[in-house]
């Protein structure tokens, strides 16, 4: 019964999507405030029946109700019970769902929160929002349904989740990419709604900048965490792999990063208008060519989810739909979104698009690298590989040029700049940049590595450049003391965006130039030393778990005579899908890593042992964190707190 619910609730979803993409469209044609007043309403209950629909299907979940199909292929009775809410988003059916929860979500709070904008607009956008959400219902109505039953053969249990999504990452890294992910979608709306109402102005990329940014801060952390969570629990010692599912959503957030500042430049100078709207269209059909390349069976990846070609057609058709509707309205609303602004060639709106320009070149480059494979394969010309020598090269060239700009685009005046009382000060940091850049390797490590140096010169650049303009920003106000704190939130959010972005470069270029792997056999009470540090095999014992059984190492580190802890790997047996995992033993500080992974088992008592030393790879991830916050900062800036009185329709009371 709970099933039938649950279904129920979704149609109706299906059906408040529906009139929500038909009604607010007819109104703002015909000027009835009436039918765009109904936008709201609309949209909560869309998100309400979705909400229901979810929780029925967790429910079913927390009572092993294996009369559904989908809780008997991703549960089990032996499963924690934790798990079983996490098994609700573990596979295809159910994620889909939880994106469809997510994507309810921020319509209802764009319909919340939309209350200052005009009327009109806020019809078009929440309309668009349905519009989105009439594809995915139908997507899962039709081929996707969670709720499909097992009647009249019932298992006794189910075939159990996942290993590889049975950690304490599975409960934060889907919900963080998705909220990033379909966020995109409200930029989306809100360019789609500006092509429709021929608007394009600095109030609506006002409108549109802090939602943006919202979706991006979750896009940073959802890959961050992802990152973090391939990083141990694949137990490989990598942090980034250049997967053809990594990039599915690594695409989206260049191109999100690029939407950004370009928002800004529409917004403080009224130009790259039509820059802007395109960057917001592909920022979503980004978003939707990751899902279906996930869900297509297109791909083999461990991220990806294993589906049938029914699926991928249906998203495919829905992914052409969206790029060439909303192409086709950019081509013929192009006459409304020309810029007459002008600017001249040293100036900070060509800096900025500069860097958009390799944002987007970068994307570009994954999606060449990502997709080339397939379509080679699909014409028959045989398999190609695309792997992380071709990425890394490719990024290397543009990463240094975008540093460049990203150090000394805020020194740079709007409209335009004179580049002489610049030449100093930029030339006294680029000298104090190559110099730190070439000492501290001599400091934390034994050797000097080019590549290091010249990731930390890229790093330092962008620190020293932030550093010179906050002093600048003091200079030119009276009060110095209190300057730095009347700086605005928007203002911190750039800095702590751009340091963020620095942290990252510095952790990638010492962990990439400066880590030690080595695979040793090891029997306990054997010891293996690299770097001063000692890894000792204290003991093997077995532990139980409820659905697991595991060989669990016991390894004492120390560094000369101090004790530096201990760690615990396993080599974790899950009973019911038969299969092996590797659990991580992590010391970890905030200057290295310390990894061990067990291997297999080599037959006299001995085990392959990877031993990983890692330096600064968690400043990889604390970068992330930092970026986030600079965009937390930034979304609640007082100039979107500011609530605007609306522009009133005739006939309806805002």
């Amino acid at each position: 019964m709970i099933a039938e619910f649950g279904h129920y609730a979704l149609a109706l979803a299906f059906a408040f999507s529906l009139l929500l993409a038909v009604v607010p469209i007819v109104g703002t044609a015909k000027g009835h405030g009436g039918y765009m007043s109904l936008a709201r309403p609309l949209t909560y209950g869309m998100f309400f029946f979705t909400l229901i629909s979810y929780i029925a299907l967790t429910v079913l979940f927390l009572k092993s109700d294996f009369s559904t199909v989908y809780v008997a292929n991703n549960s089990s009775l032996a499963l924690p019970w934790y798990y079983r809410i996490t098994a609700v988003w573990s596979s295809h059916e159910g994620s889909f769902l939880m994106w469809m929860l997510v994507q309810a979500a921020w319509a209802a709070a764009l319909a919340l929160y939309s209350k200052r904008l005009p009327l009109t607009f806020a019809a078009r956008v929440l309309a668009v929002m349905g519009m989105i959400g009439v594809g995915f219902y139908l997507f899962m109505l039709l081929t996707s349904n969670p709720f499909d039953r097992t009647i009249p053969l019932i298992p006794v249990d189910g075939r159990d989740m996942n290993p590889l999504l049975q950690d304490p990452g599975m409960i934060i890294h889907p919900p963080l990419l998705y909220f990033g992910y379909v966020g995109l979608s409200v930029a989306f709306a809100f360019a789609v709604a500006a092509l429709m109402g021929g608007r394009l102005d600095s109030a609506w990329a006002r409108w549109s900048r802090p939602w943006t940014i919202a979706a991006w801060i979750f896009l940073t952390l959802g890959i961050m965490v992802g990152s973090w969570w391939a990083y141990y629990e694949l137990g490989w010692g990598g942090w980034w792999f250049w997967d053809p599912v990594e990039n599915a959503s690594f695409m989206p957030w260049l191109i999100a990063t690029a939407l950004i500042h370009s928002l800004a430049v529409t917004e403080k100078r009224g130009t790259f208008k039509a820059w802007t709207v395109l960057l917001a269209i592909s920022g979503f059909s980004l978003s939707l060519l990751g899902t279906f390349l996930v869900r297509s069976g297109v791909l083999v990846s461990v991220h990806s989810f294993a589906a049938d070609p029914t699926r991928g057609m249906f998203l495919l058709a829905f992914l052409g739909v969206v790029i060439v509707s909303s192409l086709l309205l950019f081509a013929i609303r192009a006459s409304k979104v020309v810029s007459h602004t002008r600017y001249e060639l040293f100036s900070r709106e060509v800096l900025l698009l500069g860097n958009n320009i390799f944002l987007v070149t970068a994307t570009v480059v994954v999606l060449i690298g990502t997709l080339l494979p397939l379509f080679h394969q699909q014409l028959g010309l045989g398999s190609i590989s695309i792997g992380e020598p071709f990425f890394d090269m490719m990024f290397f060239w543009l990463v240094i040029p975008f540093a460049f700009l990203l150090g000394i685009g805020p020194l740079v005046r709007w409209r335009r700049d004179n580049i002489q009382p610049l030449l100093k000060p930029l030339f006294i940091g680029l000298l104090v940049t190559v110099a730190l850049a070439v000492v501290l390797p001599m400091v934390f490590a034994d050797s000097v590595s080019g590549m290091a140096v010249l990731g930390l010169i890229l790093a330092i650049w962008i620190f020293v450049g932030t550093a010179h303009e906050l002093k600048l920003r003091v200079a030119q106000r009276e009060n110095k003391p209190q300057a730095l704190i009347k700086l605005g939130r928007s203002h911190w959010g750039m800095v702590l965006g751009h340091v963020g972005f620095a942290v990252t470069i510095i952790g990638i270029a010492l962990v990439q130039n400066y880590e030690v792997e080595r695979t040793v056999r090891m029997a306990p009470g054997d010891t293996f030393t690299e770097r001063n540090y000692t890894f000792e095999f204290k003991s093997m014992n077995e532990r139980i778990g409820p659905n697991w059984v595991s060989d669990a190492a016991l390894f004492e580190i120390t560094r000369g005579e101090r004790r530096v802890g201990s760690v615990v790997s396993e080599k974790r047996f899950y009973t019911i899908q038969r299969q092996m995992m590797t659990q991580t033993g992590l010391q970890v500080n905030p200057w290295r890593d310390l990894y061990v992974a067990m291997g297999e088992e080599l037959g006299d008592g001995s085990w392959a042992v990877r031993i990983h030393i890692k330096p600064f790879v968690r400043w990889i991830w604390f970068g992330g964190v930092i970026m986030a916050v600079g965009g937390l900062l930034s979304m609640t800036d007082k100039r979107y707190r500011l609530r605007r009185k609306a522009t009133p329709v005739k006939g309806v009371a805002l």
